[in-house]
């Protein structure tokens, strides 16, 4: 029997089969990240506008967008695109800017953001600075470490209390192609349904399919949330190219199937993209419950399985196995 041993993270990310990343952290102690806590009988909700906060916050800094995010009483899910494109289109001086929002930097890298003139003798270290900010700021580690670092200063402040909030180490999966990502993403809008936290989407407090729902009633996509572009749009990197009309029908029609005091079907509009995607019914409503517990590597095909594990060099082990749920076969 092969034992796994954990990976460090960049033998995990290959942004030559997939930018999207689905990654989930949990809290390593009894005390709840938001939410009624009965063993302290506190009450943590106020947590769950931190994490949003913060998240968007660094979305802005980051060349990665957010693509779906769930808040929940003891964990985080996030649905991550890495935006290498914009990390490379960015001028030497827009790197420092976007690194100073969030770190101090030195004199030098300042010095340069200001125009100040930088002596022959430092230009070298100062190109080296850039190019290691550039690489941190599309680098989804780096990224989580700014999320839950500060999340877990502010708990244990707040608890009065020191010692670890989050289990060590995030959970990160590679979504290699449409029908991954789709299936992940409605999985983590789904978590607080599932949970029985809310009745509908809509309730769905701290989640990506709120906002999107409440910015469609304006006929707007909510602006801190990587867009749909429609599949008509495939040319545009900087979006998901499916409808987002198709989307909060197929997330609707799922989460009434999800509740048990709720009559639901899959609709003939989300049938049809379910066949197109080339997902069973019976196999999308096993993704959408219980995708966490079916996949605990990269997800897609087993020939793009294959692709990811040799641009990695490491074995396909058990992933393989479980690419069957994903589509037909």
């Amino acid at each position: 029997m092969e034992v796994c041993m954990p990976r460090p993270r960049r033998t995990q990310i290959s942004l030559e089969d997939t930018p999207y990343y689905h990654c989930c952290s949990r809290v390593v102690r009894r005390a709840f990240l938001c939410g009624d806590d009965s063993y302290s009988g506190k009450n943590y909700d106020h947590r769950r506008g931190w994490v949003e906060s913060l998240l968007f916050e660094l979305a802005a800094v980051f060349a990665i967008d957010v693509a779906a995010f769930a808040v929940m009483s003891n964990h985080l899910h996030l649905v991550l695109r890495v935006d290498i494109e914009t990390a490379n289109r960015w001028t030497d001086r827009e790197v420092l800017e976007q690194w100073h929002k969030l770190f101090k930097g030195d004199e030098l890298t300042h010095k340069f953001v200001k125009g100040e003139l930088v002596e022959a003798h430092q230009v070298n270290r100062l190109k080296h600075s850039i190019a290691l900010y550039r690489s941190r700021l599309c680098d989804i580690s780096w990224f989580m470490r700014c999320l839950n670092e500060p999340i877990a200063r502010q708990a244990n402040q707040e608890d009065n209390c020191t010692g670890h909030f989050w289990e060590g180490r995030f959970k990160s999966q590679a979504l290699l192609d449409e029908a991954a990502v789709l299936a992940c993403m409605t999985y983590v809008d789904l978590n607080p349904i599932r949970a029985q936290l809310a009745d509908t989407p809509e309730q769905s407090d701290h989640t990506s399919i709120q906002l999107r729902i409440r910015a469609a009633l304006k006929g707007e996509q909510p602006s801190n949330l990587l867009p749909f572009i429609g599949s008509e749009c495939d040319n545009q990197p900087n979006g998901i190219a499916f409808s987002l009309k198709d989307y909060l029908q197929l997330v609707d029609d799922t989460g009434r199937i999800i509740r048990n005091d709720k009559r639901g079907y899959i609709s003939e509009n989300s049938a049809k993209i379910l066949t197109r995607l080339n997902i069973p019914h019976d196999n999308w409503l096993k993704l959408t419950t219980e995708f966490g517990k079916l996949f605990h590597g990269p997800v897609g095909t087993l020939q793009e399985l294959t692709d990811y594990c040799e641009h990695l060099e490491k074995r396909r082990r058990h992933f393989a196995s479980s690419c069957q749920h994903l589509r037909c076969n």
